[in-house]
């Protein structure tokens, strides 16, 4: 019999989760406390910009019509695999595995992560599983989660020890979370025993079967393995940039240290991008849990570099505003200043602890008109940070500037003509929070050009 699968949350994680499994050929059920999201997926739209993702949804939702596939049905429109509902029971009489994908933030005035949501999940799936049943967790969760998990799951499921509990973590990618749970370079799965293992083989099937690595382990070191991979990359960014801090001291270029450096095979040229830092729904608040997690185990002192890891990436955000200050005169009252950028990062509209809208309040509230352009993430912009102007263009958001900031990594503003540009500002100022813009080109053209890290 084909395993049949539930998604709980809806969210980023779990949408996409519940189109790939779709696309993997499983019946998937959807589940969400939000009726709005569920009528929303129902329809067949995403509550949030993702490549890809839309199209996967409208593949495989349950009453689509649209062109055919190669998975589709014989006469096209959607598969069908895929619904959605606010009904728990109707959740644990459906589905064989359960996907718990819902979020956990970092807790108000504290580093830890908030397990309420986990918590509740589990508490509410629980009682209603009158059969054998695996719940996989999904979520980014301190050490330790998993096993205190499994004991609430076997002490709450009328199923007793058929409901078993196992822990697989995410590494989705924002901008490319569909090829990511598509084809992910790497399947770290904690169990307990072999028929979670063999269930969770069957569930991913098919990248095991293109050559993805599948890794077992215990609870502990799949919850760890999340945590550590966060803390490395972040730790990789925050060593760039604090290289790019040694860089303007000393008059050298943090773009060609990190070239190469890059060409060390130990070391590598990705995430070596110096520039405002990291932001969004995930490395910041991991680093920060994972080390409210060591303190609580008594292991502080192994993470007290994160302290700093964190720090750093903070720094980058206030000097950007002083470098936008300087380039203002030294001051911001009565200027205008332009943010290209809203989205934490590119290829979506995610603005959590987004670097380029953090920066762009700092300057508003010292005096300055800033208005705003992002492709995707100005409505998302607009809802939490009303009092900025927005902009419907980068010209549009540039007219009448006296210095515009690059600060989100859109290949729309690599495209950008230095020349047209700067027919509509007040200045020709340029800083290049990212580091990835033609500096001659737009020097050429007018421009002064100011990047992080690099001789002015």
């Amino acid at each position: 019999m084909t395993l049949r699968i539930s998604v709980i949350g809806t969210g980023y994680l779990g949408a996409t989760h519940a189109a790939a499994m779709a696309e993997f050929g499983f019946e998937v059920l959807g589940l969400d406390i939000d009726p709005d999201k569920i009528a929303m997926l129902t329809a067949g739209r995403v509550p949030m910009y993702e490549p890809g993702l839309s199209e996967l949804l409208l593949k495989h939702v349950a009453g689509h019509v649209g062109p055919s596939s190669p998975k589709a049905g014989k006469e096209g429109g959607s598969t069908g695999r895929l619904r959605f509902t606010t009904s728990v029971q109707e959740v644990a009489e459906f589905a064989d595995v359960h996907f718990v994908c819902v979020n956990t933030p970092q807790r108000k005035g504290e580093f830890a992560a908030d397990m309420s949501y986990v918590d509740t999940a589990i508490d509410e799936l629980a009682p209603h599983l009158t059969r054998p049943a695996l719940v996989v967790g999904k979520s980014t969760v301190p050490v330790g989660s998993a096993a205190r998990l499994a004991e609430r799951l076997a002490a709450l499921a009328p199923a007793g020890e058929g409901a078993e509990l196992a822990w697989n973590p995410e590494f989705l990618r924002e901008g490319f979370a569909v090829q990511d749970t598509l084809r992910p370079d790497r399947i770290v799965v904690g169990t307990q025993s072999e028929r979670a293992e063999r269930l969770l083989r069957e569930v991913y099937a098919e990248p095991i079967a293109a050559g993805v690595p599948f890794l077992v382990a215990d609870y502990a070191t799949a919850e760890l393995v999340k945590a550590a991979a966060n803390s490395f990359l972040a730790t990789k960014i925050s060593f760039i940039n604090a290289m790019a801090e040694v860089c303007e001291a000393a008059g050298a270029d943090v773009t060609l240290l990190s070239t190469a450096l890059g060409h060390d095979e130990r070391i590598g040229r990705k995430f070596l991008n110096s520039g405002l830092g990291f932001g969004g729904g995930c490395l910041p608040k991991d680093i920060r849990a994972f080390m409210a997690r060591a303190g609580e185990l008594g292991a502080d002192q192994a993470l007290t570099f994160l302290r700093e890891v964190d720090s750093i990436n903070m720094r980058r955000r206030s000097r950007m505003v002083e470098l936008a200050r300087e380039q203002c005169g030294g001051g911001f009252l009565g200027r205008r200043v332009a943010v290209l950028g809203a989205a934490f990062k590119p290829n979506s509209d995610d603005i959590r602890d987004s670097p380029a809208l953090n920066v762009a309040a700092q300057i508003q509230l010292q005096g300055a008109q800033v208005t705003v352009y992002d492709p995707k993430a100005v409505d998302n912009a607009r809802k939490m940070f009303p009092s900025l102007a927005y902009a419907d263009s980068a010209l549009e958001a540039a007219e009448g500037a006296h210095v515009v900031l690059h600060l989100t990594e859109w290949a729309e503003f690599r495209e950008l003509d230095p020349a047209e540009l700067g027919a509509v500002v007040a200045e020709r100022r340029l800083l290049d929070g990212r580091n990835v813009l033609d500096a001659d080109a737009w020097r050429a053209a007018g421009w002064t050009y100011r990047a992080l890290g690099r001789p002015s």
